[in-house]
């Protein structure tokens, strides 16, 4: 029988609900029992005692919040009651010693991806479109679905049959409420596809370049840079107005400052040097064209897990999320830092409370120092702007019992795993060491997807509790829904379900084993994540602001 309560850490003084209780309910736990003074839903927490106010409340084994008022012994911890609170931090010296799992399972295994000519190896082989400024994101869009269609990458084939049913009626004078769209499906991937070794054409519509400061259009320009690079990107077209902040020069200087040896296909065009928009576009279309023929001849190749750069994100959250989905993939996290591979741990507004392991947990102390500071600016750049990491948990967390900053970032913080950390990186930074590296980014899935993209994740795990169809262009996404519910009701955008762990009916490190197996046939092409099947290419810049 499944456990209905858990208490994280020894040093723990709140009881998790593993399911609903009701007040009055006599619970038992470690031979005490407790009366519950409220109805405690799943995923929230109550008290093991009576708390004072300002006594200190522990979870994870951390400092998450005081009491701001009399809370007695089995009541439920809500936002009126508790306030975020966190230790202070610093660095020291300190010898963290890590037990590497076991990956005897895994050690000899390949996954087949796409090896490039510096040595890098892609998971996916995708063509690029890269607006320097906003003014080209109209083209982007002509192009695109002048190309979508004919060439097979559409996903919307659904949709257009269900609007034409709904047409033939409504001119037929029928009933359109009998139209059911129970018999549209999507396509199956590569069905259509003309050029079959082409997993993708992608397009990074964004709303910068110009306008704004010009440290804004510099960061524009390296992100960018960064995704041109990209080992899932075989080939680049590239539309620029030509007045803009962003200079074409400018893009170009960073991606030659990013990889000396970049030598993918590369088409620049220039609409204030283009006869007319037609001109512009047929050419952007032919040239992108024989590009397409060319990365078609690649093929995948047998290639070692130390290859993969997998990143870690969570949205969506809940208060099953740093019990279930985030430790399970800090599981896989650690098996691939044993294999010799990269993690990308980010969104450090969500590291807010776990930031003393994590300091004391990184190698070099310049890298400690980095991290440090990066933190307090960030913290510092929120509290100016009349906010704070404190503000970070959404009205979606708090309702299912992420009540806390502390208690959301470090639940979050188990996605990374217990490895050590062997670098700090800033935005746009790219992840050159094996092994965990933590990488500013903020929050927002979005922005924190894009970001960790660009530091070179070319796999990304994203936990999720509540439900969130966030994707990426460039970068696979994988989604991890912590509970069994979720799993069932957003099955159209779920592809992995830690919900067994709840149940009693896995480990946390057999679902981490489980996780990377899948992680193996996603990075193959042999299993297609579900934001890839519906073209959820999200891509949102952080423009350095206060963004949570």
């Amino acid at each position: 029988m499944a456990s209905r309560i858990l208490k994280i850490h020894p040093k723990d003084n709140v009881l998790v609900a593993l399911q609903d209780l009701s007040k009055g309910e006599q619970i038992v736990f470690e031979g005490i029992s407790y009366t519950l003074q409220d109805n405690i839903p799943a995923k929230h927490k109550f008290f093991m005692q009576d708390m004072a106010p300002a006594t200190e409340i522990y979870m994870y084994g951390v400092l998450v919040g005081k009491a701001q008022s009399f809370i007695p012994q089995g009541g439920l911890m809500t936002t009126d009651n508790t306030k975020h609170a966190a230790d202070p931090y610093a660095f020291r010296p300190y010898n963290y010693h890590w037990e590497a799992p076991d990956v005897s399972r895994f050690v000899d295994r390949t996954f087949n991806g796409y090896l490039r000519s510096d040595g890098r190896v892609g998971t996916a082989n995708y063509w690029l479109f890269i607006p320097t400024v906003f003014c080209e994101n109209r083209n982007l869009d002509v192009i695109k679905e002048a190309l979508y269609d004919e060439l097979g990458y559409s996903v919307t084939g659904k949709y257009r049959a269900f609007t034409h049913e709904l047409l033939a009626a409504y001119q037929e004078g029928q009933d359109m409420a009998n139209v059911s769209a129970d018999e549209f499906s999507l396509a199956t991937p590569k069905k259509n596809r003309v050029f079959q070794n082409v997993d993708g054409i992608k397009f990074l519509n964004h709303q910068g370049g110009c306008g704004g400061i010009r440290q804004d259009a510099a960061v524009l320009g390296k992100l960018l840079a960064a995704y041109a690079d990209h080992p899932n990107v075989a080939g680049v077209t590239v539309l620029s107005l030509g007045c803009q902040n962003l200079q074409l020069n400018d893009l170009l200087n960073d991606i030659k400052l990013r990889n000396p040896q970049f030598d993918k296909p590369l088409f620049v065009f220039e609409q204030q040097q283009s006869k007319s928009e037609e001109q512009l576009i047929k050419e952007a279309i032919k040239q992108t064209f024989t590009g397409l023929v060319e990365i078609n001849k690649f093929t995948r190749q047998p290639m070692p897990l130390s290859k993969l750069t997998l990143g870690v994100k969570c949205g969506g959250s809940d208060g099953f999320s740093g019990i279930s989905a985030n430790p399970a993939v800090g599981y896989t996290s650690d098996l691939l830092v044993a294999l010799g591979g990269k993690v990308l741990l980010a969104e450090f507004p969500e590291l807010c409370g776990a930031e003393q392991n994590l300091i004391d947990r990184t190698i070099e102390p310049a890298a400690a120092h980095k991290f440090i500071e990066l933190m307090g600016a960030y913290s510092l750049a929120a509290e100016q702007a009349g906010s704070g990491f404190h503000m970070n948990p959404s009205p979606g967390n708090i309702r299912d019992g992420l009540i806390t900053d502390a208690i959301k970032s470090t639940g979050a913080a188990k996605k990374g795993g217990n490895s050590p950390v062997v670098d700090v990186l800033d935005y746009t930074e790219e992840a050159i060491k094996p092994g965990l590296n933590l990488v500013c980014t903020p929050g927002n899935d979005v922005e924190a997807t894009t970001g960790k993209t660009a530091a070179g994740a070319t796999l990304i795990l994203f936990t999720t509790g509540l439900g969130t169809p966030t994707g990426n262009p460039v970068c696979p996404v994988i989604k991890v829904a912590t509970n069994n519910a979720l799993a069932t009701r957003m099955a159209d955008i779920i592809d992995i379900n830690t919900g067994a762990i709840i149940d009693g009916e896995k480990t946390i490190e057999q679902m981490g084993e489980d996780i990377l197996e899948y992680c193996i046939k996603a990075a193959s092409g042999e299993v297609i994540p579900k934001a890839v099947q519906l073209n959820q290419d999200d891509f949102i810049p952080w423009k350095r602001g206060v963004s949570l």
